[in-house]
């Protein structure tokens, strides 16, 4: 016993750690313990003495395992120390610490602070820096602020679902463990969030001289609709970043394009052009939305943009999937003058006649920005797409070989299916609205439209994993990855498609090798 009382006196007498002592882990489903903030949880324990213990120099192995054979002994400390690991915390306190870490973060941004729902007390405690991810982790994770939906109910073991953040990846993000019904956010400081992030667009916007680079970083988020339009012939190299230079330069190229028009779409009749024309003039009506295509108007605008460019690019000319690449442009450029709730039913009839001419011109050249980063998919044989078809085949295979063995099984050729996202850009495999935001992101990531949209491509394949490796026939399978159940998709769905691909696109942006530039 004499031998106990002194390992006794020796575990509480060392601050030292020892084998098998109990250690505090915090991890992504639990917030840093704040002795502060939690100190209701502790219970009253005795106070450690302060002042340090010189440790006896141990001489011999037999007097080192007498000091530490006692500790795997759940002693009065462990007791201590294993109720406070078990017990859990309460929502009202994991809440309390979502909104601080949430409040800290928007402190930092810039931002205004978020305001608690109407159930939270929130109480006076110590600011704390919210943690920042190390350099080398790229996970991207979305901001309990923005969501829309609530979350269904989940035990304490399960893993905290994926949240949504308008955070640019390269800058850091913060993921909190434990939040509870994001619904408790109130829609007032969604609405604040939004409206800052709108002032920041506008004041860089207005600048004599706008950072494109800070342009772009601000973008990959998404960009607010007021200021979409401009963004856009910025990202897209139409306009120049000077703001004095705009105007001028607006309205030489509104000017020089009808001049083409005047020059040459008179000859779309002619014997070395009506096929061409012919071919405009039937893809149209078979492109969506088509509440907004077949307005007269609408077509008439389309069939010289795309007319006119093919004149202008005899290397390519006119192939179909190039219609499509027109319509995001249009909508965006014309939704400046309207009030639309959904894209899909913009009206064009009460828009001034000039300010048409100047949408189509506008249209035009951004749609020809985009093209000529990727003309090569339309050349003869589409080289472009061949290629990228085949990237993504190799990517996939690393990616999840699981899927891409499955495809295989069954002789389901790439080509077969992803031909079109790359022709069209997915424009025909997502609602016209989540085109929008996904060219948002396009446009500010360098080559968007071509290497980045190859891991988005990668990214929305094993998206539909599950549903995939259910199929066990060629027909079925084919069909479903020809008609994928996206009508409902939103923003929000497009923005974790982009978090995805994201983090593929540095994980493997060694491969494939062999077919870089």
């Amino acid at each position: 016993m004499a031998s106990d009382g002194a390992r006794k006196q020796f575990w509480k007498r060392s601050n030292s750690k020892l084998p098998g002592s109990i250690q505090h882990v915090y991890g992504a489903q639990h917030p840093p313990f704040d002795p502060l903030l939690h100190g209701t949880l502790l219970r009253s324990t005795a106070k450690m003495p302060t002042t340090p213990v010189k440790a006896k120099r141990v001489s011999t192995f037999q007097e080192f395992e007498s000091n530490t054979s006692d500790a795997w002994d759940a002693g009065e400390d462990d007791d201590e120390l294993l109720a406070m690991a078990a017990e859990s915390l309460n929502s009202e306190v994991v809440m309390e610490t979502a909104n601080r870490v949430l409040r800290n973060h928007s402190q930092r941004q810039g931002r205004p602070t978020l305001q608690e729902g109407p159930g939270l007390q929130q109480k006076p405690r110590p600011e704390a820096e919210p943690p920042s991810p190390p350099s080398g982790d790229l996970r991207l994770v979305k901001s309990v602020s923005e969501s829309h939906t609530s979350c269904p109910a989940e035990s304490a073991s399960n893993a905290a679902p994926l949240q949504r953040s308008q955070s640019l990846p390269h800058s850091a993000t913060v993921t909190l463990g434990g939040a509870s019904d994001p619904s408790t956010l109130s829609s007032s400081a969604l609405s604040e969030r939004e409206a800052s992030r709108l002032d920041k667009f506008k004041q860089l916007l207005a600048g004599p001289n706008t950072d494109l680079e800070e342009l772009r970083r601000l973008s990959w988020s998404g960009i607010p609709k007021p200021v979409r339009p401009m963004t856009w012939k910025l990202l897209s190299g139409y306009l120049p970043a000077n703001v004095d230079r705009r105007p001028a330069t607006l309205q030489r190229k509104q000017k020089e394009y009808f001049a083409f028009i005047e020059h040459y779409y008179d000859s779309r009749n002619d014997e070395v052009h009506q096929d061409t024309y012919r071919q405009i003039h039937i893809d149209i009506p078979r492109m969506s939305p088509e509440a907004l295509i077949l307005q007269p108007k609408v077509t008439e605008i389309f069939e010289r943009i795309l007319f006119i460019w093919a004149i202008r690019h005899p290397a390519s000319g006119y192939v179909q999937g190039i219609n499509d690449l027109v319509t995001p442009f249009f909508v965006v450029f014309i939704c400046e003058y309207i009030e639309a709730e959904e894209v899909d039913t913009v009206d064009v009839s009460g828009v001034p006649a000039e300010v048409l001419r100047n949408i189509e011109a506008d249209t035009y050249w951004c749609m020809s920005k985009l093209l000529d980063g990727i003309q090569d998919n339309y050349t003869f044989a589409q080289p472009g797409i061949q290629m990228k078809v085949k990237m993504l085949e190799e990517l996939v295979s690393r990616i999840d070989e699981q899927v891409h063995r499955h495809l295989d099984q069954h002789e389901v050729r790439y080509l077969q299916f992803a031909f079109r996202w790359m022709n069209n850009l997915l424009m025909r495999e997502v609602p016209l609205r989540c085109t929008i935001r996904l060219w948002d992101t396009y446009q500010s990531e360098p080559d968007g439209f071509s290497h980045f949209h190859l891991y988005v491509c990668a990214a929305f394949l094993v998206r539909w994993r599950k549903e995939i490796l259910e199929e066990k026939d060629f027909q079925e399978l084919l069909l479903f990855l020809q008609n994928l159940p996206t009508a409902h998709w939103d923003d929000e769905d497009i923005s974790l498609l982009l978090a995805e691909a994201y983090r593929l696109k540095f994980a493997f942006a060694d491969a494939p090798n062999h077919y870089k530039k």
